[in-house]
């Protein structure tokens, strides 16, 4: 089995690389976007005639969420041209698609956990660039997977988690938003959900048809600034900490007030268990 990964440079791509050594069955193919242009349709198309995946997971993405406000254009290409571009060659090479989206299509308003089916409402240029590419794929070819995350970090890149450690050894105080509740996601265990899904009966089975959306991030909730004191408790980081209001930290893009993604989908069709976020949490941070 070949499973082609796009953006392996990124945070999700290389927490997919650090447990591929625990699935030998599989052929992983690891593309940065230097080697696989996702806006480039010839490029996608020659990787793929080289390589013919069985699977594609696409991380590949425009996720500068503040910066899309002030470039747009470079967000549409990657988020919405790009998935359309990977959906199109998938299907010429009857390739199933994993690809990855975000709680970002939702504004918030909500007062319980968002479900697949929901209706995506996004306030900004990020939310609603992902969510039209989740459109041209469901647009372009039936087989696949859109998995919808939020608040990823891991020991891999730049995230919220290495940030708060980093001013939590240059400061001694430290304010954070506490009005805006979500859940982390660990990216190694989205990594494992993604695997867990192409190697599952289920999605081999020619006769079922699990195709579509799902939620997954890790369980519970918290607000930023609950996040935040867990980092730095983990990680025997001592400061003064200050939950404040979202609007006494402005930014370009409007964050969701609420995006708690209902995993009930996912766990039922595939039968993944879901830990909780303070206990991914815990196991990046022993990492570090």
């Amino acid at each position: 089995m070949v499973v082609l990964v796009t953006g392996a440079k990124g945070q999700l791509g290389q927490a997919i690389q650090s447990i591929v050594g625990n699935q030998p069955s599989i052929d992983f193919v690891f593309c940065n976007s230097s080697e696989l242009d996702i806006t480039n349709l010839v490029n996608c198309e020659a990787i793929f005639k080289q390589y013919k995946p069985n699977f594609c997971i696409n991380t590949a993405a425009y996720t500068a969420v503040d910066k899309a406000e002030i470039e747009p254009e470079k967000a549409k290409l990657i988020n919405i041209i790009g998935a359309k571009n990977i959906a199109e060659v998938c299907k010429n090479n009857n390739t199933i698609l994993l690809h990855i989206s975000t709680d970002f299509i939702f504004d918030g308003n909500s007062k319980k956990p968002y479900t697949e089916t929901d209706i995506p409402n996004p306030s900004g240029v990020y939310g609603k660039t992902k969510l039209d590419g989740e459109i041209a794929i469901q647009n372009t070819w039936g087989k696949h997977f859109i998995i919808r995350t939020s608040w990823v970090y891991s020991q891999f890149g730049n995230n919220f988690m290495k940030t708060i450690i980093r001013l939590g050894s240059e400061k001694d105080s430290l304010s954070v938003v506490n009005d805006q509740i979500g859940t982390p996601t660990y990216a190694v265990d989205l990594a494992e959900v993604l695997i867990q899904i192409i190697l599952s009966p289920i999605t081999n089975n020619t006769l079922s048809n699990t195709f579509g959306i799902y939620n997954f991030s890790n369980e519970g909730k918290c607000s930023w600034f609950d996040f935040a004191s867990e980092i730095l408790t983990l990680n025997n980081i001592k400061l003064n900490m200050k939950g404040i209001p979202t609007e006494d930290y402005p930014t370009p893009a409007k964050r969701p007030k609420y995006s708690v993604l209902d995993k009930t989908k996912i766990t039922t069709t595939f039968g993944i268990p879901i830990k909780k976020w303070k206990e991914s949490l815990k196991e990046c941070t022993q990492l570090l």
